[in-house]
């Protein structure tokens, strides 16, 4: 069975007012700006904070529950929620899932509470819920018949993040499927190229076989690519001589003498010398990143990407697409663009729709994927991008 997130809910995060989103594969974000499409992506970067730092150093970050919590209506919420369903731990399935739930409530007083469910299947037939509320853990057996055993309580400080804490639980009381849970939200990736860095140079060896969120190691982990995987290297390779019609190969240089730094050096047709990557277009830089992306080896379980198109030609955008499909066996994607073009090279189930209401909140989806292939069968078969840029699956441009 897949193991992959099933679906999102979110009341009150930013724009989110209250979403309720379904995950494939491969998911694909359309709307004009300020439809909601980043703060989607940013409650993954949220719950990944919190693993790595507890709840309210994650909510410090972004300037308290104030701008976190969604701005429109009359007065501002007193709370805000998330949810999650996947198939992560060993017994789960679509229809006994695992579930996640926080809920973050600021009282009168300016004061925070939080409250987290988790709920798992431990063996066939039988269950787990742990509830964390104030400074308890309450952790119940479900049986066979859902019954429910007394609850074994555990203490906790008082705003202290079951993902970041729990894992410590014995086997028995749940920690195995919580560390399953936790380890597979803190390896979430919002990843973006920054070309500045990604054009450098890179220490090797690295100490770290993945690329980094922003492929600024991106030297180093084509290096070792190369060096572990000579075939997906080749692959890669290829693919950014199709895209690229002027390169012939790839390969490096360490102008630091071996095992201290490395550079990716560029051969293009009809240049009497290599071109160094620093020296490199924006757009080539970016693909080469991208690219990197797509044929990591060791993926998280999740990988988000803002704006998957800015700086590529079009002609790009059928093989990315490819590739996505690809790479979304091994790690699910949750990608934002703006462009009709790329969103012609989607399957109807690949697409989400995003709009923005006159009150401030987002429909995240606008519209199903059901309604989605009724219009393209009543279009003839017309494509999405061309579809969604005329109006007719919402999400305005």
């Amino acid at each position: 069975m897949e193991k992959r997130l099933i679906e999102l809910e979110v009341e009150n995060f930013r724009s989110l007012r209250k979403v309720a989103l379904p995950l494939g594969p491969l998911n694909v974000l359309v709307g004009a700006n300020g439809a909601g499409k980043t703060n989607i992506l940013e409650v993954f970067r949220f719950l990944a904070d919190v693993i790595r730092t507890d709840l309210q150093p994650a909510l410090d970050l972004r300037g308290g529950f104030d701008e976190v919590a969604f701005w429109g209506g009359d007065k501002p919420p007193t709370s805000i929620q998330i949810k999650l369903k996947a198939n992560w731990t060993t017994h789960s399935s679509p229809n006994a899932p695992d579930e996640y739930s926080l809920r973050i409530e600021q009282r009168s007083g300016r004061s925070l509470s939080r409250r987290e469910t988790f709920q798992f299947k431990r063996t066939q037939g039988r269950g787990r819920r742990i509830t964390i509320s104030g400074q308890k853990v309450n952790v119940v057996q479900i049986g066979k018949d859902r019954a429910e055993s007394p609850a074994h309580s555990i203490g906790i400080q008082r705003l202290s993040s079951g993902l970041s804490t729990l894992p410590r639980l014995t086997d028995d009381e749940g920690g195995t499927e919580v560390a399953t849970v936790a380890q597979r939200l803190a390896s979430f990736r919002v990843f973006d190229v920054n070309v500045g860095s990604a054009r450098m140079p890179s220490r090797f060896p690295h100490g770290m076989d993945a690329l980094e969120d922003d492929a600024a190691n991106m030297a180093a982990f084509l290096l070792t690519l190369r060096s572990r995987d000579e075939e997906a290297f080749q692959r890669l390779e290829a693919d950014a001589i199709e895209v690229l019609p002027q390169l012939t190969g790839i390969d490096f240089e360490f102008p630091s003498g071996p095992a201290r730094e490395v550079i990716v050096i560029l051969h293009e047709r009809g240049l009497r010398r290599r071109t160094q990557l620093a020296d490199a277009s924006y757009g080539t830089i970016r693909l080469l990143g991208l690219l990197s992306l797509l044929y990591d080896p060791s993926p998280p379980a999740l990988t988000c990407i803002e704006e998957i198109d800015h700086g590529l030609h079009p002609q790009a955008l059928e093989l990315l697409v490819e590739r996505l499909r690809e790479a979304s066996l091994r790690t699910q994607f949750l990608i934002a663009t703006h462009s009709p073009a790329l969103a012609d090279r989607l399957h109807p189930d690949e697409l989400v729709v995003c709009e923005r209401r006159d009150d401030g909140s987002s429909a995240i989806p606008a519209i199903s994927h059901k309604q989605i292939r009724d219009i393209v069968t009543r279009s003839e078969g017309l494509p999405l991008g061309e579809l969604w840029f005329s109006g007719a699956l919402g999400g305005d441009l």
